[in-house]
């Protein structure tokens, strides 16, 4: 059914529950895992985009924003290739087959073509709950992928943590004592 599982995952939060949610559907169907990081600026956790949100160039010469920029972005490739050395580990230590992968790119766009060429039967991929105009400015990666991808899709939605005293109903929060 699901042999070819496609984990995208990300360094934020949700990108450890994606990897829990595939791994435990892994060794129920025994499938295999592909641990997939796309390198985008985009990302919750990256350096972003050079020249933008946060960077003062007074009194710095354009060559120093570069230079700070890269090591930035070192950092980030290497953490993001340490976390899926660590998931993949600890999935073929629960004697899944897993290996993983990290390429720069357009997030969604990247995890279609990826799934495609290695011939995935299920992509496993997070969904931060964003709608309205947090969706419009930020995009959803995920749903990009439920609507190109060339094979089914399970999203993990991340988990809401509500205070005890705040209680939603019907769009309206309200407040116990």
């Amino acid at each position: 059914m699901f042999e070819k599982i496609l984990v995208a995952m990300d360094s934020s939060g949700i990108g450890s529950h994606v990897v829990d949610s595939a791994l435990a559907l892994a060794k129920v169907l025994n499938g295999h895992l592909m641990l997939l990081h796309v390198l985008a600026p985009e990302e919750e956790n990256s350096p972003g985009v050079p020249g933008f949100v946060g960077v003062d160039y007074y009194p710095w010469r354009l060559d120093d924003v570069n230079i700070s920029y890269r090591k930035q972005w070192d950092e980030f490739e290497s953490e993001c290739l340490e976390m899926l050395r660590s998931r993949t580990s600890q999935a073929v230590a629960e004697g899944v087959k897993a290996e993983f992968i990290q390429i720069p790119g357009s997030a969604g766009e990247t995890i279609c073509q990826f799934a495609k060429n290695w011939g995935a039967d299920l992509i496993v991929i997070g969904h931060r709950g964003l709608s309205g105009l947090s969706e419009l400015i930020l995009g959803s990666v995920s749903n990009y992928v439920l609507h190109h991808a060339t094979c089914s899709v399970l999203t993990i939605q991340s988990k809401v943590v509500e205070s005890p005293e705040s209680v939603k109903t019907d769009g309206m929060e309200s407040r116990t004592s």
